[in-house]
């Protein structure tokens, strides 16, 4: 992992702490992980393994809060480490752990297990996610990535019908299109050839790309009134980026086991109100979809949860052409346990990923 951390225009690299300063806030960080709640110089000088004084704690933690690691929510109290802090020992301290023979093959066969399509594979691995860690399992997919099966148009009035979409995996998805006045069935019926025809097979995206183009070269082959069927097809596709993303969360009552105070409880209401409306679930994806492996996002590094101050540690999944289709992870407290949270989630993803594949 990085050893560095951008501190505003500067960076904070563990050079710059000596092994008391480590020692310290790595004592107050790991006290943070598994209670919530601050340590003091008084207990921080018991715990440590070098014989230091209260006092010489006390400065050593003065130091720390200048660096900006950590804090004192309330005066004379012990001290939090800040989300740069947390951002510092998560990448420069941490050590990561390693899922033991029984946790892999217990995550293999629980999300194996879930049945043939998609939805059931994701639906339980975010389940899995969830009772695994505490937290709430999240799983994000870009409906766009499915690949159509076969498109039906059912008309419902005489200026409206039904779009079918029909995916590789067994999901569909019905959208309303708008009919020109005296359409006759038989374009209805055109269309749905003209579009099964170049769409089979493809994404959302690439097929609405093909679309296009085969549209340019056949108008004279379409008469207008199909056409236009055609165009309100594809327009029917585009969709908005909420609409383009479906979300699975699982556990979200785990997240109301642990609350300390009145502003968790806040939290919590914020959290769950940013994951009702899917704010910025697009920007979510587009960030998790730049890297190789797990992204954590503590805080206010994630434009999602922000308001809430939660954490994220997610993961891309991939399917058999190797393009990214989705992320999944957990959503919790800052406090979460990165060390042991971040080897499930990767695990998971490739669990995934293979299933998808295959």
């Amino acid at each position: 992992m990085s050893q560095d951390v951008p501190i505003g225009s500067s960076q904070i690299s563990l050079v710059q702490l000596n092994e008391r300063s480590r020692e310290i806030f790595r004592q107050i960080v790991e006290s943070y992980l598994a209670t919530g709640e601050p340590l003091g110089s008084r207990n921080l000088s018991r715990l440590i393994s070098m014989p230091l004084s209260p006092a010489s704690v006390r400065n050593v933690m003065q130091d720390l809060e200048e660096l900006g690691l950590i804090y004192a929510p309330h005066t004379s109290a012990g001290r939090l480490p800040t989300e740069l802090g947390l951002r510092f020992f998560v990448d420069a301290l941490m050590q990561v752990g390693e899922l033991n023979d029984k946790e892999r093959n217990a995550i293999e066969g629980q999300v194996a297990a879930a049945g043939q399509t998609v939805e059931d594979v994701l639906t339980q691995a975010s389940g899995l996610l969830s009772g695994l860690t505490r937290a709430a399992g999240v799983v994000l997919t870009a409906k766009s990535n499915v690949r159509l099966k076969h498109i039906e148009f059912v008309r419902l009035e005489p200026t409206r019908a039904l779009v079918v979409l029909v995916a590789d995996d067994g999901q569909v998805e019905n959208r309303i299109v708008p009919l020109p006045l005296g359409l006759p069935s038989a374009a209805l019926v055109e269309a749905g050839n003209f579009l099964n025809a170049h769409a089979r097979g493809r994404t959302l995206a690439e097929a609405k790309a093909e679309m296009e183009q085969a549209l340019d070269a056949s108008r004279a082959e379409l008469d207008q009134l199909t056409q236009k069927i055609v165009a309100a097809g594809l327009a029917s596709w585009s969709g908005g980026s909420s609409d383009d993303r479906k979300l699975i969360v699982r556990g979200q009552a785990n997240l109301l086991d642990d609350l300390h105070a009145l502003e968790d409880l806040e939290r919590v209401r914020l959290l769950f109100d940013d994951l009702e409306t899917k704010r910025g679930l697009a920007d979510l994806l587009g960030r998790a979809e730049q890297a190789e492996g797990v992204r954590i996002f503590i805080g206010s590094e994630n434009k999602l949860f922000s308001l809430s101050g939660s954490s994220t540690v997610m993961a891309p999944y991939r399917d058999g052409s190797g393009r990214m289709v989705g992320v999944l992870g957990v959503i919790g407290p800052t406090r979460l346990n990165y060390a042991r949270v971040i080897p499930m989630v990767d695990y998971t993803a490739r669990v995934v990923s293979k299933l998808l594949s295959g």
